[in-house]
Order: C-alpha cells, then sequence, then structure tokens
C-alpha cells in the first residue's frame, strides 16, 4: 500500500456546511486557551527557574491542563490504556501527528526531545521552548553532547519523550526505530536506575472518512490539516497505550532494546487498529 502525501485529500471544505463555523469556533477557543496557558506558564516560570533551575514542579501541570483541553475544545475524545510508569526514565513513541504532542502531554508531565528545525516552525516553536522541549541536531558530531544533555534531563528527574522513527508516519504503520537516541540510556550513571515506557499513540478516523485521517507526514503542511481536524463532526478519537516499562540495565545494548521498544509500539497499533474494525 503506497502512502504518499499526495494521496491525502486535506480539503476541509468537504466537510459540510458548517465547518468554516466549528474551525473559527474551535480554533479560536483551543487557540485562546492554549497561548492563555503559555502567558501564565511563562510568568510562573520567572519565579520558578531561580529556585528549581532545569526542575519543574509546577509549569509542566499548565501544560498538562491546556492540552486536555485542547482534545475538549476540538471535541476530540481521548483514551487511555494502561498506566504512566512512576519509575526514573523516558517514554518512546510512535509518531504520527502534531496531535501527539498535546495527547502525550495531556496524559503525565514530560518533555520532549525533537529536532532542530522544530525550533524554528512559527508558533510551534515557541510553545515547545515555553514547555521545555529538547532540540537536538541530528548529527554523528553532535552524539557526545547531546548525550551529555540527555543525562542531565533524566538525572533531573524529568521523563523524556522520544520519537526513535525520526519522522511521523500515516498513523497506520510504525517505522523502524533508529537506536542512535537510545545510547544515552546506557551510560553508566544512568542505565542501572533507568526505565524506558514504549506507548503506542492510535487515532480512530471518523466513519466518513479514510483512516489515515489524522496521519500527518511527509510534505504536509500544517495549516490545512489543522482546518481540516477542527472542521470535522463527528470526531474520530485517539487512543494513547501505555505498555509496561522495561528497565534498561537487562538489555545488553541500545539496538536490542530499540527493538523490544519497537515490537511493542507496533504490536499496540496493531491490534487496537484492528480491534476497532
Amino acid at each position: 500500500m503506497r502512502w504518499g502525501v499526495e494521496e491525502a485529500d486535506l480539503d476541509f471544505q468537504s466537510q459540510g456546511r458548517f465547518a468554516r463555523v466549528r474551525v473559527v469556533l474551535r480554533g479560536g477557543l483551543v487557540g485562546a486557551v492554549t497561548y492563555s496557558g503559555l502567558v501564565i506558564l511563562l510568568i510562573i516560570r520567572i519565579f520558578e527557574r531561580p529556585f528549581f533551575r532545569v526542575r519543574r514542579p509546577i509549569t509542566p501541570w499548565i501544560t498538562r491542563g491546556v492540552c486536555r483541553f485542547a482534545f475538549w475544545g476540538m471535541g476530540m475524545p481521548l483514551r487511555i490504556s494502561g498506566k504512566p510508569m512512576k519509575h526514573h526514565g523516558a517514554i518512546v513513541a510512535n509518531h504520527a501527528s502534531w496531535l501527539d504532542i498535546f495527547a502525550l502531554n495531556a496524559m503525565q508531565n514530560i518533555y520532549f526531545v525533537a529536532k532542530s528545525e522544530v525550533a524554528g516552525w512559527v508558533g510551534i516553536g515557541w510553545l515547545a521552548r515555553a514547555t521545555g522541549t529538547e532540540f537536538i541536531a541530528r548529527k554523528s558530531s553532535q552524539a557526545a553532547v547531546q548525550r551529555r544533555v540527555f543525562e542531565d534531563r533524566l538525572n533531573a528527574g524529568h521523563r523524556l519523550v522520544f520519537f526513535p522513527e525520526g519522522t511521523s508516519s500515516d498513523g497506520l504503520r510504525v517505522l523502524p526505530f533508529k537506536s542512535t537516541l537510545f545510547a544515552a540510556f546506557f551510560e553508566p550513571e544512568l542505565k542501572r536506575s533507568l526505565w524506558v515506557q514504549p506507548v503506542s499513540v492510535v487515532y480512530h478516523a471518523p466513519e466518513d472518512q479514510e483512516p489515515r485521517f489524522y496521519g500527518w507526514w511527509g510534505d504536509m503542511e500544517f495549516a490545512p490539516h489543522l482546518l481540516r481536524v477542527l472542521g470535522q463532526s463527528p470526531q474520530g478519537c485517539v487512543e494513547v497505550i501505555f505498555h509496561e516499562p522495561l528497565k534498561v540495565d537487562e538489555f545488553s545494548d541500545r539496538k536490542v532494546l530499540a527493538q523490544a521498544c519497537e515490537d511493542k509500539v507496533r504490536s499496540g497499533l496493531r491490534a487496537a487498529l484492528e480491534h476497532a474494525i
């Protein structure tokens, strides 16, 4: 099955006579709450930073609340299976849409690891910086620097979220996990105490839309996809499946751990999609 971007129909105007109204109302509501939350977060961070430095005991709760509200504002149910781990460690998930960021943030206090290009995206880049996202350059020459940054964040108690596929898919498959970012988990100071939790993010499309409705990949532009999601009625839903955490020191190396995580995420996605049919 081919899944090129040219196959995706992003014309939200075909969604009915009230699609434009839904876009304005939902977009205005979600946008207002999101950027109001950002202002509040930045103000609190002014006082939080001097006392706690890299630690953020307060502001992640604002991010979590805003992301939960976003799904309510879009009329899109958010389901959860399994439980977020309480261990010290990181989360690895499949990547299908910009909605992943909202879905995962809504469940627990986390910090994303994103490619450096995201920092320059209008609107999204600002939000990412404010919420503590760690930006990385995907270059082998930067690997040592990145490992040190990850160590500092993990040692500070941050739960980092990685998308090991390195790019997004159409939501119906899991691409092979790249093991490079798993190397930081095997540093001597972290290996014995660190856990990694695989998470499957599953999008169930609206009944009148194709299965890849919520997928955002390739060269798709953000604005048309956003309009299409906001204009949809009735909505489908997103399901976040938390698998059992894996203890890092029970795996021989990063490649074995990456493969184990990939298998868990892929099986979770496949089972959820098959169950919905």
